[in-house]
C-alpha cells in the first residue's frame, strides 16, 4: 500500500461482505477524498459484534474486483479485517480515516453492541484512527444509497478537518429514501429487540430454531436516533468503546467489600466439600 500524492489514505472495512452494494457505495464516495483501501469480509459477518478470530489462521488475499481499487479480500471478521489493514497492509503506519459500511439495515440504538459494521468503526477508533460506521434502513440486495453519497462525504471531510475527542467514534444511520430533512445529533435510544425463537421441525423431526423479534422503543424523547430516523433525518451518534457506567462508581464505593468475613466465608467452602476433601 503506497499513499498517492497528498491525498489521504482511507480504509474501507464492512460486515456484508466485499461484494456488498452498501461498500461499494462508500468506496465511490472515498475515492473522491482520499486513496481507498478496501479490506472486507469474504462472507456475510452481519451480527458479529467486536468478535475476532484466534482458533483458527486468517487468511486475506488481493482481489481485482473495481479497476484501480486497491481490495483485500479476507476470511474473518469484520474487527478482524480491520486489524490486519492496520497490521499488514499499511504496514502500522494508520490510514487517516476508517468508515465501516454502508451497512444493509439499521445499526441504531442496541443494535450498536451486535453490529459487526460498527465494531469495525470501534476496532479503528481503538487504533486512534478516526472511525465512522455507516448503515441505512434498507435490507435489499440492490438498495439504492444515492441519497446518502452526499452526507457521508461531508461527515468525512469535517471528521478529517476537525478530527475526533479521543476515544470517539461516529454511528451514521440513513433512513430509507430520498427525501432526507438533514442531519440530527442524537443520544442512543433506549430500545430493544423483544426477541423469540421460531421453533421448527428439520426432517428427522429434531427442533431447530430462527431467531425472530420486534423492535420496541421506551424511549419518547426527540433527541435519540430513532426519534432522527422515524422523521426523516439523518442520525448521528458520537459513541466511545470505554464502557464504564461512570454514574455507578459512587453507590458501588458505598458498599462494603471489606475481607472481614474471608475465615467464615474459607470455614463454609471447606464444610460444602464433598467427601469431607478439603478445598483449600
Amino acid at each position: 500500500m503506497t499513499k498517492q500524492s497528498s491525498k489521504p489514505n482511507i480504509l474501507v472495512v464492512n460486515d456484508d461482505g466485499i461484494t456488498a452494494t452498501g461498500i461499494k457505495n462508500l468506496m465511490e464516495v472515498m475515492q473522491e477524498i482520499g486513496h481507498v483501501v478496501v479490506v472486507a469480509p469474504d462472507s456475510p459477518q452481519s451480527g458479529m459484534g467486536h468478535a475476532i478470530t484466534i482458533g483458527k489462521p486468517i487468511r486475506f488475499d488481493k482481489v481485482s474486483i473495481y479497476e484501480g481499487v486497491e481490495m483485500y479480500k479476507c476470511s474473518g471478521t469484520p474487527v478482524d479485517c480491520v486489524k490486519i489493514a492496520v497490521n499488514k497492509i499499511f504496514k502500522g503506519k494508520k490510514p487517516d480515516l476508517c468508515v465501516s459500511g454502508i451497512n444493509h439495515g439499521l445499526n441504531n440504538s442496541i443494535n450498536v453492541l451486535y453490529s459487526g459494521t460498527m465494531s469495525a468503526a470501534v476496532e479503528g477508533a481503538i487504533e486512534k484512527i478516526p472511525s465512522i460506521g455507516f448503515s441505512m434502513d434498507d435490507f435489499a440486495a440492490d438498495a439504492d444509497f444515492s441519497h446518502t453519497k452526499k452526507y457521508i462525504k461531508n461527515i468525512c471531510e469535517q471528521v478529517l478537518a476537525n478530527g475526533l475527542p479521543e476515544g470517539t467514534l461516529l454511528n451514521v444511520n440513513f433512513p430509507k429514501g430520498g427525501d432526507l430533512k438533514g442531519i440530527k445529533i442524537c443520544r442512543q435510544a433506549n430500545a430493544k429487540w423483544m426477541e423469540e425463537f421460531d421453533e421448527r421441525t428439520d426432517p428427522y423431526n429434531r427442533p431447530y430454531y430462527w431467531l425472530t423479534g420486534v423492535f420496541e422503543n421506551f424511549d419518547h424523547g426527540e433527541d435519540t436516533d430513532v426519534w432522527a430516523l422515524e422523521h426523516g433525518y439523518v442520525s448521528i451518534v458520537p459513541v466511545q468503546f470505554d464502557l464504564t457506567a461512570h454514574h455507578a462508581i459512587q453507590t458501588l464505593s458505598s458498599w462494603n467489600f471489606e475481607a472481614h468475613d474471608a475465615d467464615k466465608i474459607d470455614k463454609a467452602i471447606k464444610v460444602s466439600a464433598p467427601d469431607g476433601m478439603s478445598l483449600g
